[in-house]
């Protein structure tokens, strides 16, 4: 009988599901900056060289580069060539290095490739999240309820070294981003029903603040367990423009959202949207726990490290940056080919699995990290038959105004049940660049008091 991926990983890793309070030996922290970088990846490449060793430093632009430019103009791999292409025809002979729902695109999208570039592992952090992450790598904790992060040293990694599925999905959420990151023009998209034209295309502002993200050490609790503030306002389609929402994201609590409403003209508490409540507005398409890939608490499943492997991820793919390309998600069953560059690197697999007498649309997830940011690249959805649901895939870039890499720009998830997919932090087709703050700058939405109810009454239409 044939292994299956999961059981292919732990057989050759050793790995199993570890006690969520486990702590890392002091001779697995001890590894951090010697045989690991200093957030916990393996610094040696691979045997053959196709991962090289870690860089030590997040890339910086070629150039006199300024925020609103193409970042991929200021990429010192702007000139490299594929060094081959994976289609449906030898998509086989590279299944190894790459996931269920890569296997699947390649397979069922006509024309759908992968073009696979030279890997670099440029991706670090600043000297204070990296301080942070070695101070609090013995201190970090997940509490007695299993998944709320209880405490850690941030801006940092809470957990470099994890002993438990739940602890990367925390090493995710609690990434450095500054203290915060905008989005002035850009689009989510849904594709036609199979067989029509009526792609959707509604364009938003919108903006995540991180009030631990500041430069110093911040615990959770100096911050209130205040995980991140969110706001998104609508600016097409004309029937949503004005309709504005405000969330607040926590590290041990429900989430709380209000919405400001233009038929109604008032602010309204939304109690229930989160976790798989799809986005008002796409048609049931996009549920809230796939913005940015992976979103919102983490309560409902049991996670679970299966491993890790290498795989061909979106890496310095400033495609997902590019402004002045084609509006991506409207016109073809996928992401252009050219958008997206591939390179090989080593990521972290953790799988959740819907916890017994809890409800989830999904009844299992599968996310990929990549072990120099511990950011999404990949994940699948499988429904209750365990079959494969969705692919989601995101691309890695530096942010060089933060001194760390990013997966923030477009990213696209697609939907094998319903023939459709979404695009969404879409800024192809004439948006803007998304910018990134490492502090305030007197900029109101890096500041605590505008995520909340009061404040989204002040500044909707009335």
């Amino acid at each position: 009988m044939k292994k299956t991926l999961i059981s292919l990983l732990v057989a050759t890793l050793g790995m199993t599901a570890m006690a969520v309070n486990a702590a890392p030996s002091a001779a697995e922290l001890d590894k951090l900056g010697k045989d690991l970088t200093p957030v916990g990846a393996e610094k040696a490449g691979n045997k053959d060289n196709s991962i090289p060793a870690w860089g030590g430093a997040t890339d910086k632009p070629q150039g006199n580069w300024t925020w609103g430019q193409y970042r991929g103009d200021f990429s010192k791999h702007k000139n490299e060539k594929p060094l081959f292409v994976i289609d449906a025809s030898n998509v086989d002979k590279y299944a190894d290095k790459l996931s269920p729902g890569q296997i699947a695109m390649l397979k069922q999208m006509k024309g759908y490739q992968m073009a696979v570039y030279p890997s670099h592992r440029d991706c670090s952090y600043p000297d204070f999240v990296l301080a942070n992450t070695k101070s609090g790598a013995a201190k970090s904790k997940i509490a007695a309820d299993g998944w709320s992060l209880e405490d850690a040293n941030l801006p940092g990694v809470p957990f470099p070294v994890p002993q438990a599925g739940i602890e990367v999905i925390w090493n995710y959420l609690m990434r450095y981003q500054g203290v915060g990151v905008e989005w002035q023009s850009a689009r989510t998209t849904v594709s036609p029903r199979p067989g029509s034209t009526g792609a959707i295309a509604g364009r938003f502002e919108q903006s995540t603040f991180y009030p631990w993200g500041k430069k110093g050490t911040t615990t959770p609790s100096q911050v209130k367990g205040v995980q991140q503030g969110f706001f998104y306002g609508f600016k097409e389609p004309t029937a949503l423009a004005g309709q504005n929402m405000i969330q607040t994201y926590f590290v041990n609590k429900d989430s709380e959202t209000f919405g400001y409403f233009t038929g109604q003209r008032r602010v309204r508490r939304l109690p229930n949207y989160s976790y798989d409540t799809p986005i008002i507005g796409f048609e049931n398409q996009f549920p809230n726990d796939s913005i940015q890939m992976l979103y919102g608490n983490p309560d409902r499943f049991n996670w679970k490290i299966v491993g890790k492997k290498e795989m061909f991820i979106q890496y310095n793919n400033f495609g997902v940056v590019k402004v002045d390309a084609p509006l991506q998600g409207t016109d073809k069953p996928f992401i252009d080919n050219d958008l997206r560059r591939y390179e090989l690197h080593r990521v972290w697999v953790v799988e959740g699995t819907v916890k017994e007498g809890v409800r989830h649309s999904a009844a299992k997830k599968t996310f990929y990290f990549d072990e120099d940011s511990w950011l999404v690249v990949n994940s699948e959805d499988y429904d209750n038959q365990g079959k494969l649901w969705r692919h989601k895939e995101a691309g890695i870039y530096p942010a060089w105004e933060i001194g760390a890499c990013s997966n923030t720009g477009t990213y696209a998830m697609y939907d094998f049940a319903s023939g459709r997919y979404v695009t969404d932090s879409n800024v192809t087709g004439g948006g803007k660049d998304i910018r990134y703050f490492v502090e305030a700058e007197g900029n109101p939405r890096m500041k605590e008091d505008f995520y909340t109810a009061e404040n989204l009454r002040a500044i909707s239409d009335r």
